[in-house]
């Protein structure tokens, strides 16, 4: 393992198992119930620092990019200013960097430590394991839900792809950055299909959403890169899916690290990612 001035060695969570399926539990930390989560055994690894070189990524490359972009949000945990405010911009800001004919958002997350143990609603805790947020079955079905839901099926058929754009809200981003792992280092056996379950605070008993992400499986080829620093005019775009892709270039492992650089008194993460699909 080579380090130079631009990476750092950091531990990162992978799948523990030989078993090629899974299954995940998800409740909100206000449940009181236990994430349920595959066996994970965290490997170091060279995660390389992209700021010294944002222009050289892209999605149809790595599989991820940054951009700068500077919202107009004042209180990203208003769930209400972030639809009526956010998803607009979020969507003119895709179509124009992605050059697509549409973008229907249809999630978004706010991640933060401190809120969550303090029992906010619908905050989560950063993820801590590498994963890809669809399969090559559940994607393109999910594609097919979300479209049905807008009443714009006329665009099945359409090149579409699932992209993730994640942002902080307090920077730097220095505390349990996200780390992307580059797609054309991801072989086909190291993802291992993984049942989801989400619930929500209002019934904890029955999944609010039920699906399958890909855990990923420990590959020294693995090329891992985060940003670093990040502040909240900065935005990450990353692939979960392309159905224009090659199986081998869909997806875009990701995770929550610890960043052993980061000074002792840096702000626990806050961070917002909204769910995209987009049609091109």
């Amino acid at each position: 393992m080579v380090l130079d001035k631009n990476s750092i060695e950091g531990d990162i969570a992978y799948i523990d198992s030989t078993s090629q399926t899974a299954e995940h539990l998800v409740y909100p930390v206000s449940s009181g119930k236990t994430i349920v989560r595959p066996p994970n055994s965290y490997q170091k690894m060279i995660i390389n620092d992209g700021r010294g070189e944002i222009d050289s990524f892209n999605l149809d490359l790595q599989g991820f990019s940054l951009i700068k972009h500077k919202s107009s949000v004042a209180d990203f945990y208003d769930n209400e200013v972030v639809k009526r405010q956010y998803y607009p911009e979020m969507i003119e800001l895709l179509k124009t960097q992605l050059n697509a004919t549409d973008v229907l958002i249809f999630d978004h997350n706010q991640r933060s430590k401190v809120r969550a143990a303090a029992k906010q609603p619908e905050v989560r805790n950063p993820v801590a394991s590498a994963h890809v947020d669809y399969t090559l079955s559940s994607a393109p079905n999910r594609s097919i839900e979300i479209l049905e839901k807008a009443n714009k099926s006329h665009y099945v058929g359409r090149r579409l792809a699932l992209i993730n754009a994640w942002r902080p809200i307090i920077g730097p981003a220095e505390d349990f950055p996200l780390a992307l792992c580059d797609v054309r280092t991801v072989q086909a056996n190291d993802l291992v299909q993984t049942d989801i379950h989400h619930f929500s605070e209002s019934d904890p008993d029955t999944p609010r959403h039920s699906g399958q992400i890909y855990s990923l499986r420990h590959n020294l080829s693995h090329k891992w890169h985060y940003f670093s620093a990040m502040q909240p005019d900065e935005v990450l775009l990353l692939r979960n899916w392309d159905s224009a892709a090659d199986e081998k270039s869909d997806y875009t492992p990701h995770t929550g690290f610890k960043n052993n650089l980061a000074p002792e008194d840096t702000r626990p993460r806050e961070s917002i990612e909204i769910r995209t699909l987009v049609v091109y």
